[in-house]
């Protein structure tokens, strides 16, 4: 049982009385952001790694990202480097002390996940309305 103030309240959040929220979810999701950037990264590296080996070799790898599944890979490694940004803009702004209060941090997590997605989109039909 949890050690509990003078008030009848706990000392800490532990996970049996602790209610989770958007803010609790959201910093969840910018570490895994973070973990899905490591492997898009590991993929940035193969992609390059082709270029520079052969032109058949390219291709190949090219053909992989060009497939459907290569393609939803691809959209959420890109949602995954703007919402850990958007996540990284959000942790700056708290660094000049700022947007503590209960109202602040909850917009900022629905701005971040908001924007996160509507710019992910945005840039997807851009770059396949280039094509």
């Amino acid at each position: 049982m949890a050690q509990t103030s003078n008030a009848g309240r706990p000392l800490s959040p532990h996970l049996q009385i602790y209610r989770g929220g958007l803010t609790m979810a959201m910093s969840i999701v910018h570490r895994a952001t973070g973990i899905a950037l490591y492997a898009g990264t590991l993929l940035l590296v193969w992609w390059l790694t082709a270029a520079a080996t052969s032109e058949a070799y390219f291709d190949t790898v090219q053909r992989v990202f060009g497939s459907w599944i290569g393609q939803l890979v691809l959209f959420g490694f890109t949602w995954s480097l703007i919402h850990h940004t958007a996540g990284g803009i959000r942790h700056l702004i708290w660094d000049t002390g700022r947007g503590f209060d209960l109202p602040t941090v909850e917009l900022g997590a629905r701005i971040t996940l908001a924007s996160s997605i509507v710019i992910t989109i945005a840039l997807w039909a851009i770059a396949y309305g280039v094509m």
